[in-house]
């Protein structure tokens, strides 16, 4: 959803549905042994003197261009609200990623901190909706598509940060580490992350009742748009045939605005129902557009946890998201834990259906989930050794096991016990204008 997504390409070669099946199929589950890992962290910018107030987009341009002149080896990206992401490079271990965006992050807190602005992690702006920072012709396009279900899609874009773990699909072979089982993995245990790292209960300075309201408005945003498919034996059928039906964002144009298609599904495109048959380029554009908690892009990007507080925070979630995919004991172990939890589910994909929405409403105050939360924790803990994690990192993990997962909490708890808790600062002292 960032900036760094191209516009128009060339050249463009029409599709069939058959050729989309087959490119949907190769695209999107690559499988093979798990051994690559990324993470794309997300980041609101905020005046540490002044947090309830927005920082100006004249502030915001002149430190995206001065980021733009640091060497990172992450890709740095802007989202429509003027929040900042970084997105790894592939990385062949867990430690490898940590200190690649570790070294990252501290560059870009530097440019920062000339300007007194600062990155803040949490999963929804506290105090206001920022306004739209980037004005162009796709945000134009994707507005005035979410519009239409609602506010939902204007908070999504402009007010929301997560951390998103990104996975190798797995091999083609049945077992625990197969493409199969990683896919079902990968929807069960989300709304356990969604409940573990839940860290957005505060919209326009008041508690909304959710603990991830950012949760909430991808909810809020629809099932077409910001769902999964059904959960069944074949992924790559149920995705393929979830991007035909998915609607048509946007038909993009060289020149002039981007024509926004009222109820047109990429199959119905393809099928004659609008001027000029969609492209090769016109079917990479629309994968992009698909939100669902679990995304497979070749990988499995799993989309579904907030951004965490704390400068080194986001390590919690993408050690404890690895170490539960890539090594086999865990990944056995959190099978076993979330398995009764897909009865919840009530055969719905994710994330509309009860489950997802009682983890980002009640969190770890649901019984069942801070039961299963806990055993996985626990079996990542134990497993992060074998993944090569350094002892900052197991720290990390059992600090937050022993804060939150043990006692039933996450940090949406914490802002919700003292709500200015969002005007802290990183390490819990306040900070005032």
């Amino acid at each position: 959803m960032s900036d760094a997504v191209s516009g128009c390409t060339r050249p463009r070669t029409t599709v069939t549905e058959a050729e989309v099946e087959a490119l949907v199929h190769g695209i999107c589950f690559k499988t093979g042994p798990p051994r690559l890992l990324g993470v794309e962290v997300e980041w609101l910018v905020q005046e540490p003197r002044a947090p309830r107030l927005p920082v100006s987009p004249e502030r915001l341009r002149a430190m995206y261009t001065a980021l733009r002149a640091v060497p990172l080896r992450s890709a740095l990206t802007v989202e429509p609200g003027g929040q900042l992401e970084l997105s790894s490079l592939p990385a062949a271990s867990l430690m490898e990623c940590v200190g690649s965006v570790s070294a990252d992050l501290d560059a870009v807190r530097a440019v920062l901190r000339q300007d007194g602005l600062a990155l803040v992690g949490l999963g929804h702006a506290p105090w206001h909706t920022p306004r739209r920072y980037l004005r162009q012709p796709r945000y134009d396009a994707m507005e005035a598509c979410l519009d239409r279900t609602g506010p939902g899609g204007r908070f999504m874009m402009r007010a929301s940060a997560s951390v998103q773990v990104c996975v190798d699909a797995g091999h083609e072979e049945p077992g625990p580490l197969g493409h199969v089982r990683r896919w079902w993995l990968a929807h069960q245990l989300g709304a356990v992350l969604v409940a573990a790292f839940a860290n957005s209960p505060l919209a326009d300075g008041r508690p909304t009742g959710w603990r991830s309201t950012r949760q909430l408005r991808w909810t809020q945003i629809g099932p077409c748009r910001a769902g999964g498919p059904p959960l069944d034996s074949d992924p790559r059928g149920a995705w393929t045939r979830h991007v035909l039906e998915a609607p048509v964002m946007c038909v993009r144009r060289e020149d002039g605005p981007w024509e926004v298609p009222e109820r047109l599904t990429f199959r119905e495109w393809i099928r004659g129902r609008a001027p000029g048959p969609p492209t090769r380029e016109d079917l990479d554009y629309h994968l992009t557009t698909l939100f669902p908690p679990v995304r497979p892009r070749g990988h499995l990007e799993l989309r579904m946890i907030d951004a965490q507080p704390g400068d080194d925070g986001w390590m919690v979630p993408l050690a404890v998201t690895a170490a539960l995919f890539d090594d086999a004991e865990a990944t056995e172990t959190a099978y076993r834990a979330v398995k009764p939890l897909a009865e919840r589910t009530l055969g719905l994909p994710a994330p509309h259906n009860p489950l997802y929405r009682d983890a980002a409403r009640l969190a770890l105050t649901d019984p069942e989930l801070r039961e299963a939360a806990t055993v996985c924790f626990t079996a990542a803990l134990a497993a992060l050794p074998r993944l090569g994690a350094t002892a900052q990192v197991r720290d990390a993990v059992a600090a937050y096991l022993e804060r939150y997962v043990l006692r039933g909490r996450c940090p949406a708890d914490d802002l919700l016990d003292t709500p200015d808790g969002a005007s802290r600062g990183p390490h819990g002292r306040e900070t005032r204008p």
